[in-house]
C-alpha cells in the first residue's frame, strides 16, 4: 500500500490524499498504488502542497498504518502532549 502525504502551504497541517482531495486524517488516506508517481507529479506541479511524498503503509482494520515511525507521528500528531493530537471527525 502506498499513500500520498504532504503539508498545506497555508497552515502547515499534515494532509493525506483521500482519493478525491486532501484530508487532515490518516484514516481517510487512500492507497494510490501504481498511480502514485503520476499523482505526485501533478501535486508538485500544482504547488499547493509542501513536501509531497509517497510513503509505504500497511492496510489494517483501523485504517492505513505508515511503516515508518516518522509518518506515524505525522499522522497522529505530537507525542509529548497528547491533548494536541488530532481527533477523528
Amino acid at each position: 500500500m502506498r499513500l500520498l502525504t504532504g503539508n498545506t502551504l497555508e497552515t502547515g497541517d499534515v494532509v493525506w490524499w483521500d482519493g478525491q482531495g486532501w484530508s487532515l486524517h490518516l484514516h481517510d488516506a487512500a492507497d494510490v498504488d501504481t498511480g502514485g508517481d503520476a499523482l505526485l507529479a501533478e501535486t508538485l506541479a500544482a504547488e499547493r502542497i509542501n513536501d509531497p511524498a509517497l510513503i509505504d503503509a500497511t492496510a489494517t482494520v483501523a485504517g492505513p498504518r505508515p511503516r515508518t515511525m516518522r509518518e506515524r507521528v505525522r499522522g497522529a500528531g505530537p507525542t509529548v502532549r497528547l491533548d494536541l493530537n488530532r481527533e477523528p471527525d
